[in-house]
This record gives structure tokens, C-alpha cells and sequence, in this order.
């Protein structure tokens, strides 16, 4: 390859992983470093500004604004699925969202045959990443990270009343759902510092490029990976109209997400020979599990009307919404400093269970249809809930050779009756929890689904018509052992069967955790770092 641009390490993509990588392998100046990223940098300000997600959210020039394919789960809509498109990737445009998971999460990872991915062996890499500001138990709190976790100090009074109300049917008040128990209600952590955005870009990616041995080009679209035999070389981008490439002396690293690094593993040669195939690509490697096994949160957004209190409804219009931008720019205090949802519920669809399986989300505000991108006029509040560990699976598929084409998304919401069981579960749930005596002064009525459904079945059929993405899309390039034929990865992120080859992002989570994902691809970001490296891993740690 004549004239190509050689690094020792391609990284594909600067998200949540992508930026720790850069970061972490630029440290010491031994290695060179380039970084492709398709969007701009995270210049936007609505990046910034904690409440800016609402526009973000439906930005194309930040977000790849993907879409799902209608399913019965939903009943016959398609699902907006915005995903990062800039410096920091997703956590650039997330609900800012702090939350690891449990301890069986990881631990099932291991029980899979993934040596090293228990919860022991992953907390030191937790605990590495995180600069937690505030209270916590430092045996599973890190206070030296780069990436800052921080409490929300903003109170309303109905968050006040939901949390009294969730206590009053039995579920404990938990300060730290980070440490030793998840379960519990609370305010949620997030990733805010001094009423910014904590994204990988501010954490990881823009501190790295002030070094002589990284170079991040920007608006570099990546549409193959180049091969020499069955070693991965270089990678081809696509950038100001012209088809480029850069080479990889030791490892080209795809870390473009659930989404799109399926998709550049496809275009690529890597994947079902059926699927390749048929879209007239020639077969590298035969790696069936490429794109399949796709999960996520399907949230179901529950509203209610309030009254004898003002919600974020009435502050975020009019004179009243100037007023809060003049208290964020002057003060850094009200509502721009606000993340999505404000307050969590972790508990049981049903009560014999031993553990969480679902989440529930409380924040003093509603949303028309359920979508959170435009609020409603009246007062209102909102309860979302999505099951913990979804049993349904979809998958992520290229739709043509063209990589500017975007790929085929089918998550088959509810296709599970696992699944169905639990969110009518969930909803029962949160309509317990707003009419708890603490929320009865301020409590109106049920809007969504409203008080005419009643049974199991309209329940389900409420969430097909409302349910959307939580935003957690992962196991698309999933981890596991060569006895797995749907494996793509082994337990040290390395594609099977092709040298110096590696996936790092949320795509190669092997089963779905009990968290929205940012917190643990901030981790794997940091595992897949030293073992890149050839570094020890820490000691386990096991409170």
C-alpha cells in the first residue's frame, strides 16, 4: 500500500471506548495512535449543556439518527435510535447517566467462558476510570479517573414525594446503587461536571491529542478494514469525497459501536456467508454471529398529571425558560443543568424474585407520546421502565456494499415472553408508586395509559404502541469462547480467526447488563487498554 499512512494503532471510531483507547495507548509517547472518526468535533453546544440532550437527540450533524425496523414489539412502527456521530461518540449525546450494572451481570460473563470478566476482575478497571466526586464506599469508588461522576444537587418536591412514596411499599432508599447492592431508590449520578457534559472527549480524547503521537482525523468515514491473508493491515476511510487509507503495524481496533462496527465487520468480508453473499461481498472470515444477538431497553414511558406544584413542563417555556438559561450562563443552577431522568428505582416485576430486574426512572417532567424530545404544556410527570436483562434478540445487518448505506436494525422488542411478562410487571409497578400517599397531594390523573387499561393484555399493548429505545444497544459483535460458533470475539477482544484484529465498545458484551451501557463501556474501554498493552491486569477485588 504505497503512500499509506502507518500508525502502530488504527483505532476505529472515538466513543465511550474509543476515547479511553486512544488515550490510554498514546500514554508515554511509545506508540503512534490514529483515531477515524465519521462526525466533527464536539463543538455543537448543545453537546455541553446537560439539558442540550433534547436537541442532540435529533442533531444530524452529531447523530447517525438511525432508525429500527417495525416489529410486532412495536406494533408495526419504526424507533428512532440516535447514536453518536462526533467526538465522544455516544456519551457525547447521552442522558448522562452513571450506572454499572450488578455483580451477577459480569459474573455471568465469566460463567460463559470469558476468563477475566467477572465481576472480581472487572471492578479494578471500574474503579480505574472514575473520578467519583461525592460520597461512596471506596472499595468499589474510584477517585482518580479522568471520567468525573458527580450527584445531582437539584431537589423538586416530587422527586422528594416519589422517593417517600417508593419506601412506603417496602423498596429501600440507596445512596450509592454504584457500590455494594444496586437495589433501591434514589437520586441518580451522572456524568456532569461544573454543569457540563463529562464526555470521553472531555475525559479521554481531547487531553490525548495534545500529544506528538496521536493525529484524530475528523469526517473520516472507515468503510473496510484491508487484509493482508488473514491480518488485519489498515483500514480504508472515506473523507472530503476521496477514498484514503491508513495502515496498522500492530493492530487496527473497531470501536464504532453496537451499530456500526457489525456493519464495517460486514463490509469487510467478516460475518454469515449467506448475508455476504447476498450483498456481493466476498467472504474473509465465515463469522455467523456478526450483527446478531442484538438486545436492548425497551422503555415504556408512563405519564401523570400533577397538580399544586410547577414541573419542568411550565419552566422550559416563555418568560420562564429565560429565566433558566440566565440562572444556567450567570449561576450554573435550574433546569439546563439537568440530565433526561432524576431519579432511580431498581426493583422486582414480582415480588418473590431474589433480584432487580427491572429499572424504573422518575423525573418531575412529560413528554408528548412518551418521546423524550418535545414536553408537554401541561404540568406532568413521567415513570419509564425497562427490563433489566431482555431475553429478546435482534440484529444489526448491512443492507448493501455501499458503507454510506445505513444498516438494517431489528431489535424484535418483546418477542420474548419473558419480556412481555416483565414490563406489564413494570408498568403495574410504576403505577403503584405514583399513587403512594406521599405523591397524593400533587397526584391528578393517569394520561398514559390512562385508567381504562386494566388488563394484562392492554397493558402489553400500551407498551407495543408507546415503547421506544432506551439507548442501549450492545452484543452485536458479542464475546465468548471459539467453542461458541455465534461468538466474534474472544475474552481478550480479538476477532476469531483473524490477527491483530480486535472489537472494543459495547458490541461484544456477551449477555445484557442491568445498567444503561456507558458505564460499562467506559470499563471494557479500559480492560481491552492494558491487555492491548500486554499489561498485568490489576488484582481482583472482591468486598
Amino acid at each position: 500500500m504505497p503512500g499509506a499512512d502507518l500508525f502502530d494503532f488504527v483505532v476505529v471510531g472515538t466513543g465511550t471506548a474509543g476515547a479511553v483507547l486512544v488515550n490510554r495507548l498514546s500514554a508515554g509517547g511509545r506508540h503512534r495512535v490514529c483515531a477515524l472518526e465519521a462526525g466533527g468535533r464536539d463543538w455543537r453546544p448543545f453537546i455541553h449543556i446537560p439539558a442540550g440532550f433534547m436537541k442532540t437527540m435529533t442533531d444530524p450533524s452529531v447523530n447517525w439518527l438511525h432508525e429500527a425496523e417495525p416489529s410486532e414489539g412495536t406494533a408495526g412502527r419504526r424507533i428512532a435510535h440516535p447514536r453518536g456521530r462526533t467526538f465522544g461518540g455516544s456519551s457525547s449525546i447521552n442522558g448522562h447517566i452513571y450506572n454499572r450494572g450488578q455483580r451477577m451481570d459480569f459474573d455471568t460473563w465469566a460463567q460463559r467462558g470469558n476468563r477475566g470478566w467477572g465481576y472480581a476482575d472487572v471492578l479494578p478497571y471500574f474503579r480505574r476510570s472514575e473520578c467519583r466526586i461525592g460520597p461512596g464506599d471506596d472499595r468499589y469508588r474510584g477517585r482518580e479517573g479522568e471520567f468525573v461522576v458527580e450527584d445531582l444537587d437539584w431537589r423538586h418536591p416530587l422527586c422528594e414525594a416519589f422517593i417517600a412514596g417508593a419506601e412506603s411499599i417496602g423498596i429501600p432508599r440507596n445512596p450509592d446503587y454504584n457500590g455494594a447492592q444496586q437495589e433501591g431508590v434514589g437520586y441518580f449520578q451522572r456524568s456532569v461536571h461544573r454543569n457540563r457534559r463529562m464526555s470521553t472527549a472531555r475525559a479521554h480524547l481531547r487531553p490525548a491529542m495534545q500529544r506528538r503521537n496521536v493525529e484524530v482525523r475528523a469526517h473520516a468515514h472507515a468503510t473496510r478494514i484491508r487484509f493482508e491473508g488473514n491480518r488485519a493491515v489498515g483500514v480504508e476511510y472515506l473523507r472530503d469525497g476521496e477514498r484514503r487509507v491508513v495502515r496498522a503495524a500492530r493492530e487496527v481496533i473497531v470501536s464504532g459501536g453496537a451499530v456500526n462496527s457489525p456493519q464495517l465487520l460486514q463490509l469487510s468480508g467478516l460475518g454469515a456467508p449467506t448475508l455476504l453473499g447476498a450483498l456481493g461481498i466476498p467472504v474473509r472470515r465465515a463469522l455467523p454471529g456478526v450483527g446478531e444477538h442484538l438486545r436492548d431497553h425497551y422503555a415504556i414511558r408512563t405519564a401523570f398529571r400533577v397538580g399544586g406544584v410547577r414541573t419542568i413542563n411550565e419552566l422550559a417555556r416563555g418568560w420562564r425558560l429565560g429565566v433558566e438559561v440566565a440562572k444556567y450562563f450567570a449561576l450554573g443552577t435550574g433546569i439546563l443543568t439537568l440530565q433526561p431522568t432524576l431519579v432511580h428505582c431498581f426493583w422486582k416485576s414480582d415480588e418473590v424474585l431474589d433480584a432487580a430486574d427491572l429499572q424504573l426512572t422518575f423525573t418531575p417532567a412529560s413528554y408528548r407520546l412518551g418521546v423524550q424530545s418535545t414536553l408537554e404544556d401541561e404540568p406532568g410527570a413521567t415513570v419509564a421502565v425497562w427490563q433489566h436483562r431482555p431475553e429478546s434478540r435482534g440484529h444489526v445487518r448491512a443492507r448493501s456494499a455501499d458503507p454510506r448505506e445505513k444498516p438494517e436494525i431489528q431489535p424484535n422488542y418483546l418477542a420474548a415472553e419473558a419480556d412481555r411478562r416483565v414490563i406489564v410487571g413494570g408498568i403495574r409497578l410504576a403505577r403503584r408508586l405514583m399513587r403512594t400517599e406521599p405523591l397524593a397531594p400533587y397526584f391528578g390523573h393517569e394520561a398514559l395509559p390512562g385508567d381504562e387499561v386494566r388488563t394484562d393484555g392492554e397493558i402489553l399493548d400500551f407498551a407495543r404502541g408507546i415503547g421506544t429505545t432506551a439507548f442501549h444497544l450492545a452484543g452485536t459483535c458479542r464475546m465468548g469462547p471459539a467453542t461458541d460458533r455465534e461468538a466474534v470475539v474472544d475474552d481478550q477482544l480479538r476477532v476469531h480467526g483473524i490477527e491483530r484484529l480486535r472489537v472494543v465498545d459495547a458490541s461484544i458484551m456477551p449477555t445484557m447488563t442491568s445498567a444503561n451501557t456507558n458505564a460499562a463501556t467506559l470499563m471494557i474501554g479500559e480492560k481491552a487498554a492494558d491487555m492491548i498493552l500486554g499489561a498485568p491486569p490489576p488484582e481482583p477485588a472482591a468486598p
